[in-house]
């Protein structure tokens, strides 16, 4: 099952601005080729390249900011989890993990830093930021700025009337079901996700919205499931004229402020400067954490009712029972989480109020194996968190 965003080490072109940047402006071509280049080794980066870059992205990477409101909300020592301090080495060891936080009732349990990493740092999430997109929309339905998730895609982005997304509701995009023809293959020059962002944009067209009326309709609406990092990026584009501003700004004034984060973030933002809704927040470890405590707590008034329940439910079934896919976040018989690339996570247990976050560096974006190592420690973590 694919799990991440790789159209950023495949594909992007971002804007020349800095994460200070307030204003993002679209970058000239030699700008755009330039990183387009340095974006397509990210995926054969040496794992010194990793351990350096994923703490810096946004130096590498032009993105804007994801401002903070400079009172950050507590996170309180708890009870040291009873789980040996060398089995916690061992296995950070083994999955080159930069950071490691367990939250229980809103208490740090566990908290561990390696590889150079630090409180202080930001960390790549990958594709844990469609998940972030997701809770944005909770947002925007308690703001009305969104009417309902049954709206038309074409309500908002009208000029995809008489593409394969007319007639796609955006809770369809939410679930990658629009039934868009989509191909995914990272290591296909010509697939989808290859060219997305490689191809000339006309002149005043959005790039996103350029490339994705071009796709043909595989299946009917809401059929089927297809990971679709391009139907993420349209989500994006969908959140921010709806709410009517830069979805870096959304997330700073619904989540980042209100919620009390410690620290900006940084978004990457694409060649006109809009943020890549289906990737790449950098963010530090315990805001990361408070993201899943945010979860836990039901979005904690910022949501629309009943928001979190629904994002989190099953909307795609999988053939293994217990899992499916719900709004840009993976369902599993445990809880549910967010992932990424090179080992990302943000895993979360409603039942026992308890969230984990991993940042790491994994040898490879993905690797089946180190991830069944880490749900199964987690699922260790998690049963030692309800000992006494």
């Amino acid at each position: 099952m694919r799990i991440a965003c790789l159209s950023l080490a495949l594909a992007i072109a971002f804007a020349p601005v800095s994460a200070a940047a307030q204003a993002p402006v679209p970058a000239d071509a030699g700008s755009r080729e330039a990183v387009r280049r340095a974006g397509a080794e990210v995926l054969f980066w040496s794992q010194q390249q990793r351990d350096a870059n994923f703490r810096r992205m946004e130096q590498i990477f032009p993105a804007v900011p994801i401002k903070a409101g400079g009172k950050a909300r507590l996170l309180p020592r708890g009870r040291p989890l009873p789980v040996a301090d060398a089995d916690v080495t061992r296995f950070i060891e083994d999955q080159n993990i930069a950071g490691l936080i367990v939250l229980q009732d809103d208490r740090v349990r566990l908290e561990r830093y390696a590889r150079g990493f630090g409180p202080d740092q930001r960390w790549t999430s990958f594709s844990v930021a469609k998940s972030v997109t997701s809770t944005l929309f909770g947002a925007a339905l308690k703001d009305r700025s969104i009417q309902s998730l049954d709206d038309l895609v074409i309500r908002y982005v009208p000029e995809l009337k008489g593409s394969a997304y007319d007639g796609v509701t955006v809770r369809q995009v939410l679930t990658m079901s629009s039934g868009a023809k989509w191909n995914e293959d990272y290591t296909d020059p010509k697939s989808d996700v290859a060219q997305m962002f490689a191809r000339p944009v006309p002149s005043g067209e959005d790039v996103t919205v350029s490339y994705m009326k071009t796709l043909a309709r595989a299946a009917m609406p809401g059929s089927r499931f297809n990971y679709n990092t391009g139907e993420t990026n349209l989500a994006g584009v969908i959140l921010a004229r709806a709410v009517k501003m830069p979805i870096s700004r959304y997330a700073s004034l619904k989540l980042w402020q209100p919620y009390g984060m410690e620290a900006d973030a940084a978004w990457q933002v694409d060649e006109q400067g809009q943020e890549i809704a289906g990737c790449c927040i950098s963010a530090r470890l315990r805001d990361y954490a408070r993201l899943g405590q945010l979860m836990l707590e039901e979005g904690a008034g910022l949501l629309a009712s009943g928001w979190v329940r629904d994002a989190t439910a099953i909307h795609q079934p999988f053939q293994q029972p217990g899992r499916g896919y719900g709004y840009l976040w993976w369902i599993e018989p445990s809880g549910y989480r967010a992932s990424g690339i090179f080992g990302q996570s943000i895993w979360i247990d409603p039942k026992r109020k308890l969230a984990i976050v991993a940042v790491s560096a994994w040898p490879a974006a993905l690797n089946d194996d180190l991830a069944q190592q880490r749900t199964a420690f987690f699922q260790r973590l998690a049963d030692a968190a309800t000992r006494l």
